[in-house]
């Protein structure tokens, strides 16, 4: 523990912008994982325990797809339609079946996923750790902002979460689609008697989260190292997120996923071993003060 280090960081205006700027960034990845898994429950009722899994197939296709456009944007537009292509074979062939089984039984077929997944990313791209490297794009000074520093791709993460986020939200809120998701995820009975195919209502949300997923592996794979697994702590951290923000809650996943962010980027200068127990422990009063969540429903 080092609190004197994180009273001098919030006291100076150059480590809370450059803090400050690794918690969005750190909350944009995690929003966007977070947000196709809440998607897939609070329409489905299904968690997606392989969600993770499809985060790293995103950055490992977006690694790919750099290496033969050298284009960063193009590269990250092939992942995340990649990744919603494979969500959908995956939930046609496999997750339909098991909508209506126990848990354990979802849990199953999204652990084998994972495992399966594991190995293949070894036999296409190697055990070793792989990095894209920055983008030629964004090999720029950075910007300094009250004497802190903050790389010119985290301000594309960031509002690259942000356009996403209103696109999400138009998309939910405003449009014909959005209205016949809500209905689906409210009544799914009173949806097919209007004459509404749920089952390819829950394909298509099955894929766009999915889709998101492997939005979020691309954004990642310029900053962070790829390896097989890697989807998994990233998992644990987007279910953190998802009962902060209200399992089921979109705009939740964005206030959970910004709160968790900075969190860890914080709480790494005063309490660097306690990184992990932090995150539970913000869960743990959250859920204390409001045990549906942030922004959740209460259970009628």
């Amino acid at each position: 523990m080092d609190p004197i280090a994180l009273y001098e960081c919030v006291t100076s205006m150059s480590c809370i912008v450059t803090q400050t700027s690794t918690g969005l960034i750190v909350g944009s990845l995690l929003f966007l994982v977070a947000a196709g898994l809440t998607l897939i429950f609070g329409v489905l009722g299904v968690i997606n325990f392989a969600h993770g899994s499809l985060y790293m197939l995103g950055a490992y296709l977006a690694l790919s797809a750099y290496r033969i456009t050298d284009s960063y944007v193009l590269s990250a537009v092939i992942s995340g339609a990649g990744v919603g292509l494979f969500s959908l074979i995956f939930e046609r062939f496999f997750m339909r079946r098991v909508y209506q089984a126990e848990v354990l039984l979802q849990l199953l077929v999204c652990y084998a996923l994972i495992l399966i997944m594991d190995d293949a990313v070894k036999i296409i791209w190697g055990a070793e750790f792989q990095s894209m490297g920055m983008p030629a794009a964004f090999q720029a000074p950075p910007l300094f902002i009250f004497d802190g520093i903050v790389p010119v791709f985290y301000v594309f993460m960031i509002c690259a979460s942000g356009v996403i986020a209103l696109v999400m939200w138009y998309l939910l809120t405003r449009t014909r689609i959005g209205k016949v998701v809500r209905a689906a995820a409210h009544n799914p009975t009173m949806t097919s008697v209007l004459g509404l195919n749920t089952t390819w209502i829950y394909a298509g949300v099955f894929a766009f989260g999915g889709a998101l997923a492997g939005l979020a592996g691309a954004l990642a794979a310029p900053v962070r190292s790829m390896s097989p697994g890697m989807g998994f702590s990233i998992l644990i951290e987007s279910f953190i997120v998802t009962v902060i923000g209200g399992m089921g809650s979109v705009s939740g996943a964005l206030v959970g996923a910004l709160v968790i962010g900075l969190v860890r980027s914080f709480g790494s200068i005063g309490f660097p071993l306690f990184v992990e127990g932090i995150m539970f422990l913000a869960m743990a009063l959250i859920l204390i003060l409001k045990p549906s969540g942030l922004l959740g429903k209460e259970p009628r």
